[in-house]
């Protein structure tokens, strides 16, 4: 079997089928792309599923990548993927906007499909070298790979939010979820807050030590290692959305949208996957009162909201649809004209080409998530907005609201507020928009996806291998929380 000095674990391979069955193409997404040179270089190993269920593949070459597919049966994405991790994990580290189910078998499931994981990352990875764990679905792999190899220098992180221990606590394997963690040397977050509330967790479940980023975790030898556990937050790969935002024909279907839309004056977009936690709901009541209250009207502006399908055999999301589509219809009978439509509403995928034209064409960017670990929507279109026009309306709930303080921060439940925002992004002058865009996209440009995935590396390569004298170190050079959390 081909050894990797480098492996990534991911729930899925960076292929898709093509459409014909016979071959592979390369998925959309951030993470291949960043990690690509890493793997070259390394010649690096990528553990995932092949994306059907009950379908044996071997492992194979794609791109000067080693793809390692892991076979799930039907039952495994059903309890493991759908169940656990989408139906308990997603909505409890979502704040619980939708009620988690706690389910044995799911769980059950869940640990067996890890061990999957755990049992072909161990098997590839060469001696010494480095496996980095990606996401909620593979939470419990890191512990697993540890025992499996000590020798390999174990990270992970973390691409959702991690929800507050009085949340947390509620999951009945919330101790077993935690260990499993913390089976890695560093757990990467997208936000500072997330870290302390994962620190805050460790503290009262298990009652390990922490000081500053370092917790101190005992190893199988009888002493203690130090986990790191710190914000890293992910980002895009700016340039190449600055590059299709430069080519002639996605600049003229950015035309071709105004046109197809009446030439408003304003073109306001949402860009989202079907999910509760996106906010898409309370974006569509405040813009439905905006036209209600007089103070736009469809000549005057447009949203458009894509809505790419998601999860679609969960019942929280078919009712989220429907209720979604339910509402567009309601706000669409209201106010359309022949010519003019309220909200143009697209359930579906579409390419990244079409989707910088998009950027490119809407005025306003609205970006209303009622809990986000990131939102990458909100930095593609800061990216491709080359003219440095455009207004972002963000949420202070979604982790980019932390490095985008320049956009227009609002509180999603705030409909009032929100409506108020919208209606001073409608009108912002050219000047100020350019003042804010600037700032926004020089953040965004200086910290892309490179540069978050060279910061993560560095910091597992520099902690990998603690004594537990420097362990002690680590702490003592921290500040102590444990009181904070007593009080």
């Amino acid at each position: 079997m081909t050894q990797a000095d480098f492996v990534v674990v991911a729930n899925r391979l960076p292929v898709d089928r093509t459409p014909d069955g016979e071959g592979w193409r390369r998925s959309p997404g951030g993470l291949v792309t960043a990690l690509e040179p890493v793997m070259r270089s390394a010649d690096g190993a990528w553990v995932g599923w092949a994306g059907q269920a009950d379908v044996d593949v071997e492992p194979f070459e794609f791109d000067d990548m080693h793809l390692v597919p892991v076979t799930l049966a039907a039952s495994d994405v059903q309890l493991y993927y759908e169940g656990f991790s989408n139906d308990t994990i997603w909505p409890l580290y979502h704040d619980v906007i939708s009620p988690p189910t706690y389910k044995r078998a799911w769980w059950d499931a869940y640990v067996k499909v890890n061990k999957r994981f755990a049992d072909a990352a161990a098997a590839v990875a060469a001696e010494g070298g480095t496996v980095w764990v990606q996401d909620y679905q593979l939470q419990l792999v890191p512990k697993l790979l540890r025992e499996l190899r000590p020798d390999i220098t174990i990270g992970y992180f973390h691409h959702i939010p991690f929800p507050a221990y009085g949340l947390y606590s509620q999951l009945p394997w919330r101790k077993q979820v935690l260990e499993g963690l913390l089976g890695a040397d560093v757990i990467g977050f997208q936000r500072v807050a997330d870290a302390g509330n994962f620190a805050r967790a460790v503290r009262r479940q298990l009652r390990y030590e922490t000081k500053a980023s370092g917790i101190l975790v005992p190893d199988a030898e009888g002493g203690t290692r130090v986990a790191l556990a710190k914000a890293f937050p992910i980002s895009i790969d700016a340039e190449s959305y600055v590059e299709l935002a430069q080519r002639p024909d996605i600049q003229q279907r950015a035309r071709e949208i105004r046109e197809g839309l009446g030439n408003p004056r304003k073109i306001l977009l949402g860009v989202d996957r079907l999910d509760y936690t996106k906010g898409i709901r309370h974006r569509l009541k405040a813009w439905g009162e905006v036209l209600e209250d007089g103070r736009a009207t469809v000549e005057d502006a447009t949203l458009v909201q894509v809505a790419s399908p998601s999860r679609e055999r969960v019942d929280a999301y078919m009712q989220l649809r429907d209720e979604i589509e339910m509402t567009v219809g309601r706000i669409n009978g209201d106010y359309d004209t022949t010519t003019h439509t309220a909200i143009r509403y697209l359930h579906q995928s579409y390419p990244r080409e079409e989707m910088v034209a998009l950027f490119l064409a809407a005025d306003v960017m609205l970006v209303t998530a009622l809990r986000d670990g990131m939102n990458l929507v909100a930095k593609e279109y800061v990216a491709s907005r080359i003219d440095n026009r455009g207004v972002l309306v963000l949420s202070e709930f979604a982790g980019a609201a932390d490095e985008m303080g320049s956009a227009l921060l609002i509180n999603p439940h705030d409909i009032d507020g929100l409506k108020d925002a919208v209606i001073r992004a409608v009108d912002m002058p050219a000047a100020e928009q350019g003042r804010r865009m600037r700032t926004l996209r020089r953040r965004v440009r200086e910290h892309d996806v490179e540069d978050w995935s060279r910061g993560f590396l560095e910091a597992l390569s520099a902690f990998h291998g603690r004594s537990s004298r420097a362990a002690d170190a680590e702490v003592e050079a921290g500040t102590d929380d444990d009181q904070a959390d007593a009080e």
